[in-house]
């Protein structure tokens, strides 16, 4: 098991950045590995990705959400097993701090020896730059889901 831990403080309220993050379907727009996020129903979503030339699909559930707080998934179906959260810290009344942890399953020889070498903790950080500049750079988030999901609500 691997696991990354990364963070990084944005320029936006906290409920700004909560808001962007719940909208999973813009994620290619900042992701770099992500090809396509597919939501399913309000818990569940279809993940295409494409690392290190592979391309990979996968089924998320959002076990827990509470808005402007934290929202935590796990894999249950498909090509890579992985569960974390990210979580949102208020700053100050314009800045928060976005930190993501997961602990994934490397299958390959690739992913194993890039798990080592910390590749996917380098892959974290610069998908999170990324989301730093996509949200500063915007006059509002694209969207919002406000909804909450307590552990157990799903298994």
């Amino acid at each position: 098991m691997a696991a990354v831990t990364e963070s990084i403080d944005v320029d936006v309220p906290v409920t700004t950045a909560y808001n962007q993050w719940t909208q999973l379907e813009s994620f290619p727009r900042f992701l770099e590995e992500v090809d396509e996020i597919r939501q399913v129903d309000d818990t569940t979503n279809h993940w295409r990705v494409t690392i290190g030339g592979a391309t990979r699909e996968f089924d998320t559930v959002i076990t827990e959400q509470h808005p402007d707080e934290r929202i935590a998934w796990k894999s249950v179906a498909g090509d890579v097993a992985h569960a974390g959260v990210v979580t949102f810290h208020r700053l100050s009344d314009t800045s928060t701090r976005v930190t993501v942890q997961f602990d994934w399953t490397p299958g390959s020889v690739l992913e194993k020896a890039g798990a080592v070498l910390g590749v996917d903790d380098h892959a974290v950080m610069k998908d999170l730059h990324n989301f730093k500049t996509y949200i500063e750079d915007q006059p509002v988030e694209t969207g919002s889901w406000r909804g909450e999901v307590d552990p157990g609500d799903r298994s």
